[in-house]
């Protein structure tokens, strides 16, 4: 059994251990918010450009499939991944997840795979792995902007137009709530024109927009767009789910904490209470062997 002073000792360790989980928790609960509500305000945009490429890709006029390159599907020789991570650790599953599902991807591809890390955990995860990489971009901060996130998209968009990869993939955690952050790989190029609902409500699209000047110069200036703001999404609902599994682990940490605080201080008065009366009874002892 530990002695006193032991127990006295990591008594003080662990409270001091909850305090720092403590604060880290409240300064992940503060930025939750804000970066919740930064990836909310991202899906109206990118929704309505889904549906607006759906509309252009289902036009009567030309064939904007065909000629334009970010649309055409070749025969895939090389694969490139877009690998999105935090840049910090102490939350939870959520690096590892995210990891191990792009692992499993990379694993099962058939081509040779080259990754694009964007975020510490994830470079490091494939650094160790010994998969090449064709960049890497680190500390975007909390609250990234699309300025930020012009870089990758620009490689991206390069290397798939030059030839160099003939398919990307995303690889993300998707922010589904405070405790739920889905780990999501889905097909960034060549682009796949998302379906309409229905034949009507395609129907009913075409005949309420004109393309000017014409629906291949729209699609040339939107498929970019449409790119980068994937990306962007994709960075945003990491940002996302980072401070909110940051939030879970740091509260179940301090819960813990707690908990093994409140384990330790009865051992400790279980202790100090076996002390107390051997010392009374040493007392007690000596005092009966004087009368004697």
């Amino acid at each position: 059994m530990p002695t006193i002073r032991q127990l006295k000792r990591r008594i003080g360790s662990v409270k001091n251990t909850a305090k720092i989980t403590n604060a880290l928790q409240l300064v992940a609960a503060s930025k939750m918010r804000r970066a919740q509500d930064r990836a909310a305000q991202s899906r109206p945009y990118a929704e309505k450009l889904r549906v607006v490429l759906a509309g252009l890709a289902t036009h009567g006029e030309g064939d904007p499939e065909a000629t334009h390159p970010l649309l055409v599907s070749r025969p895939v020789k090389n694969v490139a991944v877009l690998h999105i991570t935090p840049d910090r650790g102490l939350c939870g599953g959520l690096n590892s997840n995210v990891n191990r599902s792009a692992g499993t991807f990379v694993a099962m591809q058939h081509e040779p795979v080259s990754v694009i890390a964007v975020g510490k955990k994830g470079r490091d995860f494939f650094v160790r792995a010994h998969q090449h990489l064709i960049a890497e971009f680190t500390e975007l901060g909390d609250y990234p902007t699309q300025n930020e996130t012009m870089g990758v998209s620009r490689i991206v968009i390069d290397d798939y137009m030059n030839g160099t990869i003939d398919r990307v993939y995303v690889s993300f955690p998707d922010f589904v709530s405070t405790a739920v952050q889905r780990p999501t790989i889905r097909q960034l190029l060549p682009i796949e024109p998302p379906q309409m609902d229905s034949a009507d409500a395609a129907s009913a699209y075409r005949q309420d927009y004109i393309f000017e000047p014409s629906p291949e110069v729209v699609l040339e200036r939107l498929l970019p767009r449409y790119i980068e703001m994937q990306i962007y999404e994709a960075v945003l609902q990491t940002a996302a789910s980072f401070q909110s599994a940051q939030m879970v682990a740091m509260k179940n940490a301090t819960d813990n904490a707690q908990d093994i605080t409140r384990e330790l201080t009865l051992t400790y008065n279980k202790a100090r209470q076996e002390q107390i009366t051997k010392e009374l009874l040493d007392i007690v002892g000596g005092a009966a062997a004087l009368e004697d």
